[in-house]
């Protein structure tokens, strides 16, 4: 009776869960581009990494945070000591109060996370039509389907919606989003960045690209992690093998 109850309770949660991986992505099979992490000896490519950060850079950081990533940290991504300071330097966050309590302006630095476009959320809601452009710091895995998410997402914007469907003002129609109304316009245009590498900014290679960085983003120690898994199985292997070795010579002379 209580294995009965489990498997109906296991049940009823993984129908709860398809129900959920439905809402979250409008109801149409997310695109599967295939990334180079995939896997049990997958790793990100860091040019696709640096790649995607001149996308971040040059068009999501116009309405998107990053609040949970340090200039300095991209480095993993590729960008120079010097490629930092000119990024972090863009813009300016308020420092810390003088001593008569007033607080100025000052150029980011590198040990800055990175600075949203907006001082504050009202303001960035104010300057998107009431709504606020999420911070994308943990977007890959705040999503079903995390990376595969955003890679169809920024690629799902249809010109019109289905006959039949009214989309509110100021929305787009986007068949990956749930309820496919979504505040954000199509985003991705042929040669919309010009990357450093030369690389033809396609938007499929665009998407790929942000798709890649914001996974590092929320994920960004996945290279170490996959380097002491594979240590620690190997290491599990020869320990094995040195323990069944051992029984073999212990229990040999005995019938």
């Amino acid at each position: 009776m209580r294995k009965l109850i489990l498997s109906a309770v296991t049940a009823a949660g993984l129908f709860a869960s398809s129900g959920v991986a439905l809402a979250n992505t409008g109801g149409e099979p997310l695109m599967k581009p295939g990334f180079s992490w995939e896997g049990f000896f997958g790793r990100y490519d860091q040019a696709q990494l640096k790649r995607g950060f001149e996308v971040f850079n040059q068009v999501c950081s116009n309405c998107h945070g990053l609040r949970l990533v340090a200039y300095r940290n991209l480095s993993a991504v590729g960008l120079t000591a010097e490629e930092i300071k000119e990024v972090a330097a863009a813009r300016e966050i308020a420092d810390v109060p003088n001593d008569e309590g007033v607080i100025s302006m000052r150029a980011g630095r590198p040990a800055d996370k990175y600075i949203g476009p907006f001082p504050n959320d009202k303001a960035a809601a104010a300057a998107n039509g009431g709504a606020l452009p999420p911070d994308l710091s943990l977007m890959a895995k705040a999503r079903v389907g995390g990376p595969n998410y955003i890679y169809s997402l920024m690629q799902g914007f249809l010109d019109e919606a289905p006959h039949g469907v009214v989309l509110p003002d100021g929305k787009s129609y986007n068949k990956y989003f749930p309820g496919n109304a979504i505040g954000m316009p199509p985003q991705l245009f042929d040669d919309l960045v010009t990357y450093a590498d030369g690389t033809k900014a396609s938007p499929q290679q665009m998407a790929a690209d942000i798709s890649a960085f914001l996974n590092w983003a929320a994920e960004p120690e996945l290279n170490e992690r996959k380097s002491l898994g594979l240590k620690v199985m190997i290491f599990l292997a020869v320990f094995t093998a040195m323990l069944y070795a051992l029984k073999r010579q212990i229990w040999k002379n005995i019938h």
